[in-house]
């Protein structure tokens, strides 16, 4: 059985949060939040509430067991990009791209 949690319109690049995602894919959810806990990245914080989010809905939708369920599936999708412009020499402007992301996290209990 699956349980599902999405993030969207988080303020972080794709390719920065993919970094995080790519550490606790197909970890047991202990392994998964410990390895977020400690690393040193702006997007861990976001990912492990999404985690807990995941778990919550597991446990209390499907009534299935924290302990035996495992990060079966977590992606990272590019959002809608924030375009800003900054002043450059000679009249000129640079455009910034703020970019978004939306970040899904499946979390199953290994029975087939």
């Amino acid at each position: 059985m699956e349980a599902k949690a999405k993030l969207t319109m988080i303020r972080i690049s794709p390719r920065k949060v993919r970094l995080v995602a790519d550490s606790i894919r197909n970890k047991k959810i202990a392994e998964a939040v410990a390895i977020l806990q400690n690393q040193d990245k702006r997007s861990s914080e976001p990912v492990l509430k999404l985690l807990n989010s995941a778990v919550a809905n597991a446990v209390n939708n499907n009534g299935m067991e924290a302990d035996q369920l495992i990060v079966k599936t977590i992606y990272v999708n590019e959002g809608p990009t924030l375009k800003r412009f900054r002043p450059r020499a000679h009249g000129r402007a640079y455009e910034i791209l703020k970019r978004t992301s939306h970040i899904t996290i499946i979390v199953s209990d290994d029975k087939k």
